[in-house]
Formats: structure tokens, sequence, C-alpha cells
């Protein structure tokens, strides 16, 4: 990989750049420029793109007729939230229009019915899990969803909130994804398959899978898009949760795929890492992972671990560790929400800042990407649960899935900027886009709660 230049030296192409995007023909008998010569503009804007981190270049690609948004999973309500960066609501669509289909085809198979009531218990806290992760297409035409409960990834059209497509994953559970920075292509964790899925975006078509760990968990695109950082979880959803009761957690990993051959090509020893660093009861199950712009060093959090360590990405050794407040001191592990001390951390664009979901003990952080110091505890809600970087890598948005609310905190401050309602139960949230002329006619569906809260299959 050829080393990105300093983000700071690249702002002026960036924002020449961007600007391009909205330039258009200046008079009525202007021309556009050829498809099959493209202006110095569009050349810029290309490079400019590619100096972003992989994993925020699909979302600084704005095609002409499109505006950007804010898409929200509310887990519990099968909904998703449309906000603009600045969280003024635009709609709030159905994922589950195809609900009734799906819960008899689940009450007809005794298998899949064990799983689902499993999943409800186990992890969905006794509700059904409707929505994990989504991604909207660059024209702003679809957003594709992972349904974990329905074990499935659909492709909804925006335009008529109809599913265009429906992807079965293997197993009975899906979960995480990730989009590739040209947008073409998502790939989704199937938890008891044990292996992810390559889909394009456009049709749904399978374009193959490479295998994981147990309980495939978090992906990102890195290296322009050529490889894919993977992390299997184990079984975060049983009572084993002593120490001394790791091995039985099933196969953790960390490694590097080949984004064209699916092959992997790299598995990081990290029991070996932790216990070189003296964390030799610290478990291996890596949660949410960021990187730095560069992406030479991995920064990522640890099931039961309040705080989070940086990782080498070549030579695979942890170089730094940072421990935040634990204000659950005397909570016992067995009730830690599925493993989770903190699930949630994203480093900014310019690499001098980390924003960090303090899961269990309920806050929010910045942290100087330099000199590891803690800023200010967020206490905005409850149960924070997801951290993005915005667009433009100056906030980052993190869900509040026990308040039902998102907040947009500022790296600069490292203070809540602001705050709105969603839906039933956030996590994920991620940048994207809509076509512009659908965004007057997005939905605002709230589905009736005494409908869908874990009531008994028909």
């Amino acid at each position: 990989m050829l080393p990105r230049r300093p983000f700071l030296a690249m702002v002026p192409a960036l924002a020449l750049a961007l600007a391009g995007t909205f330039a258009g023909p200046v008079g009525p008998g202007a021309a556009a420029p050829s498809a099959a010569a493209p202006s110095a503009a569009d050349e810029g804007r290309a490079a400019a793109v590619r100096e972003l981190p992989t994993s925020a270049q699909q979302a600084a690609r704005q095609a002409p007729g499109v505006r950007r948004a804010v898409f929200v999973g509310n887990n519990w309500d099968g909904t998703a939230s449309i906000v603009t960066p600045g969280f003024r609501r635009l709609g709030r669509i159905d994922i589950i229009p195809d609900r009734a289909a799906r819960m008899q085809e689940i009450a007809l198979n005794p298998y899949r019915l064990a799983y689902f009531l499993a999943i409800r218990a186990l992890i969905g806290e006794g509700h059904d899990q409707y929505v994990d992760d989504m991604y909207t297409s660059n024209d702003g035409r679809l957003l594709v969803v992972s349904r974990p409960s329905f074990g499935d990834v659909v492709g909804i059209d925006l335009a008529t909130q109809e599913i265009a497509w429906r992807f079965p994953v293997a197993g009975v559970r899906s979960d995480h994804m990730a989009v590739s920075p040209d947008g073409k292509r998502v790939v989704v964790s199937a938890s008891t398959g044990n292996v992810v899925h390559v889909i394009r975006m456009k049709d749904g078509k399978d374009l193959g899978q490479f295998p994981s760990g147990g309980s495939p968990h978090e992906s990102t695109y890195i290296d322009d898009g050529k490889r894919i950082l993977h992390a299997s979880i184990g079984l975060v959803y049983t009572p084993l949760d002593d120490p001394l009761l790791d091995p039985l957690k099933d196969e953790r990993v960390l490694q590097v795929v080949d984004a064209r051959t699916n092959k992997v090509v790299r598995r990081y020893d990290l029991r070996k890492a932790l216990d070189e660093r003296g964390l030799t009861k610290v478990s291996t199950a890596v949660r949410p992972i960021t990187l730095s712009p560069d992406e030479q060093k991995m920064y990522f959090q640890l099931s039961f671990f309040h705080g989070f360590v940086e990782m080498d990405r070549r030579s695979g050794r942890i170089t730094r560790v940072k421990r935040l407040p634990d204000l659950v001191p005397d909570t016992p592990r067995e009730l830690y929400l599925l493993d989770s001390a903190h699930h949630g951390i994203a480093m900014n664009h310019r690499g001098t800042k980390l924003c960090v979901a303090g899961t269990m003990s309920d806050y929010a952080t910045v942290v100087d990407a330099r000199t590891f110091r803690t800023g200010r505890l967020l206490k905005g809600g409850l149960k924070p649960y997801w951290v993005t970087p915005s667009w433009d890598g100056k906030h980052c948005y993190i869900s509040w899935s026990g308040s039902d609310t998102i907040s947009k905190i500022s790296y600069a401050t490292g203070r809540i900027v602001r705050t709105t309602k969603v839906g039933y139960h956030p996590q994920r949230v991620r940048n994207g886009f809509v076509d512009r002329t659908l965004v007057a006619g997005l939905p605002n569906h709230v589905p009736d709660r005494s409908l869908l809260d874990g009531l008994p299959l028909p």
C-alpha cells in the first residue's frame, strides 16, 4: 500500500474536489464534460477521496443528484431513521415489510424456530432483532440491511419502500456488514454459519464468501478496498464468562482477507500479543475496530475490557493500552451486555482523536490519539452501542440504545453538539445518501411496539 499523505496536507485538494461535486454548467449553453475525458475537477475529486481512510471513502463519493444523510438502525422496532448530518429528520422507513411471511416461514421450520427464540432470549434481551447494519447505494435509491432474527440481508427500494432483493445467509443469523469503498459490494457476517458473505449491492448477487472463527462479527475494508480486516467474537451470549472458562467460548480470530480472492492472507496471534503486554486474563474477542489514517495502526475494543488497545498492523504487537473508567465495578461479567464493556470506537480522519462508547458505564468520551488523554465523560444517555465518524471527519455519531436517541459529538471540543430522538433501541449508525427526488416522499413509519415486543409466534 502506498503511504497516504498526512490529512492536513491534502485538505485544500479535498475541499476543491468536494466543491467540484456541486459544480455544473455555468450557462444555458454550457456543455457537460465528456465521460471519456474526466475533467481536472473529477480527477482531483477522485484523488482526494483515495487519500481518505478506506472506511471513509464510500461516504465521500457524493454523486450528483443525491444528498447526504445519516441512517440509524432501530433494532427492536424494525425501522431505519433517516436524518441529515445536522440531525434534521427526513423520514423513517419500515425494514420488515415482509414480517408476516418471514414469521410464517420460521414457524413451520422447527430448527429455525428454535434459533429464532434463542436469538430473542439470549441476544435480543427478550426482543426480536430486526435491524443490525445498513448501507446505501451510491445513487441513494437502495438501502441494504442485515436482519439478524430473519437471518438475511435485504435491499430496500427507497422509492417504494419495498424489498428489491433478499439474500439468506448461511446459518440463521446475520450481523455486522462493511461496504467497499466504491460502494458496489457489501460483506455480511453470518453469525452461526461462521462465514462472511460478499454480496453485490445492486441486486444481491452472491459473489463468494470467506471463512471466519466462531460468531463472525466486525469487518472493514482497508488498503483502498484491496483487503478486508475481519474479527470474530466467539460465544458472547453464554454464561461462561469467567476467565478460566474462556477457551469454551469458541474460536476468536483477527484476520486479513484478500478482497479479490476471498482468501485469508494473515491471522494475528492475539493471545500472544495480549500476553506479551501483561494482559493475560483479557479476552481475545475483538469488538469494534478503527484504524489510523495510514491504516498501519489498529485500535480495537475487547470483550469485558474497559478501554481499548493499539496494535501495530505490520508486527502484530500491541504497542499501547488505554484503560478507561469502569463505573460499574460491582457488576458481574455475566450481566455485561453480550460481553461488551465497551462497544463503539471511531478515529477522526486526521488521526488525532478517538471517540469511544463506554457501553456498560453509560458514557462516551473523546481520547487524544497521541497522548491517550481521556476527555470529559459525556453522560448523554443509556447504553451507548456504536460510534461512526461523520462523513467529513469533524464529528462522531453515537447511538444511545437504552434511550432511543443518537448524539453528535465534536472531535475538536469533546462535547455533545446535538441529540435527537430516533426509534426503538438504535444501534448501528451509518453515513449514506438519498436521491434528492425521493427525500420529500420518505415516510415516517412508526410501528405499534405491542405488535413487536417478543410476542409468541403466530
